[in-house]
Parts: structure tokens; sequence; C-alpha cells
């Protein structure tokens, strides 16, 4: 089939063009069959001539040849048509079906990514007292952090290198990373007194 002008891949568009074309085509052909219909019933094949080999002079015979002419014509350029129609519908299918799975290989090779590039956790939020700094911040339980001030997965011994930091930074915002739900989110904390237990609740 002759692809669309510049090479580009066959659209829907282009399929209904064709279809349309073939739909011009068709009715065509039924107008020049009921030409030679309204010619005394002159099909494709009943002779022009009399039995004494004389034009018949009960039907218009220029119209009857043209006509016939014509769907021998129109027929052969529905049967390219329809090829095209098959090719075109062919090509759309096999895009489709290319575009889905190349759509799926990068969702995967995104969710791969996402995975390999999150950083190593190195504590779990398993509370946080509704009202405290924490909570405040946007802090929440199952977040697992990452990163809490200057301390990360490298140089984490136990929660009391985070208590340091809190005692540290009492009324300044600290710089903390975690992961929720597969995401990296970061969260501005400032650990201060409050109503209850400790700097951040």
């Amino acid at each position: 089939m002759a692809e669309p002008a510049g090479g580009r891949p066959v659209t829907v568009s282009d399929v209904q063009q064709l279809v349309r074309r073939k739909d011009e085509i068709e009715a065509q052909i039924k107008a020049c069959y009921e030409l030679l219909e309204g010619q005394k019933g002159v099909g494709m094949h009943e002779p022009l001539v009399d039995s004494e080999g004389f034009p018949r002079s009960d039907i218009d015979l220029y119209q009857v040849r043209t006509a016939r002419h014509n769907i021998i014509c129109l027929q052969n350029d529905h049967k390219a048509l329809m090829e095209q129609v098959e090719e075109a519908l062919h090509k759309l299918h096999a895009r489709e079906k290319e575009k889905h799975a190349r759509d799926e290989a990068e969702a995967l090779a995104e969710a791969m990514g996402q995975n390999q590039s999150l950083p190593q956790a190195f504590a779990k939020v398993n509370a946080v007292t509704p009202g405290s700094p924490a909570s405040v911040s946007g802090l929440q339980v199952d977040d697992e952090i990452v990163e809490f001030g200057s301390v990360n997965v490298n140089n984490f011994q136990n929660l009391q290198n985070i208590a340091t930091v809190v005692q540290h930074s009492e009324g300044r915002p600290l710089s903390v990373t975690v992961i929720r739900g597969g995401r990296r989110v970061h969260v501005g904390l400032t650990p201060k007194r409050w109503a209850g237990k400790g700097l951040l609740g």
C-alpha cells in the first residue's frame, strides 16, 4: 500500500478516508448497474446487436458501453482499495500492539528504576502523636526514614543518634527524607517543646 505522504505511519483517519472512498466507489458502481437496468435490463454481457448483427435500436448504446466500461474500471479500483484498507488495518493493529508492548516495557523500566534509585531506610515511624511537632510537619506512621538531619544509613548506629540531632536542633528546621508508598518524600521538621513528651512526639 502507498504510505501516506511523508512516509508517516498509518492513522485511524487514513483508514476512515479509504473506507469513505470505498463507499463512494460502491455507490458509483450501483448507479452504473441501475443505468444498465434502465436500458431494458441490459446487464454486463447481453449482446448489443440484434439477430441480424445490427446495433440494437431499443437501447442507448453509448450509455450502455460507457456504463459497462465504468463498472469494470470501478471494480478494479474497488479491489485495489479493499487491499489498501486491509493493509492499513493490519499496520494499525501492528502499531497498536507495538505501542502497547513499548508502554508496558517503559512502565516496567520506570518501576525498576524507581526501586533501584530509592535510598535505604534506617528507621521506621511506628507512631505519631496528634498535635505534636512530628504530626504538624506531616510525618506519618510507616514512613521509612532515609535521612534525619545529618543522620543517614551510613552513620546511623542507634536511635540515640536521632535524639542527639533533635536536642541540638531545638527550634531550628531539620531536613528529613522518608520513603512513603514507594516514593521519596521530603519533610521539614522543627523539633520544639509542646504539650506532650519530647521535642518531636
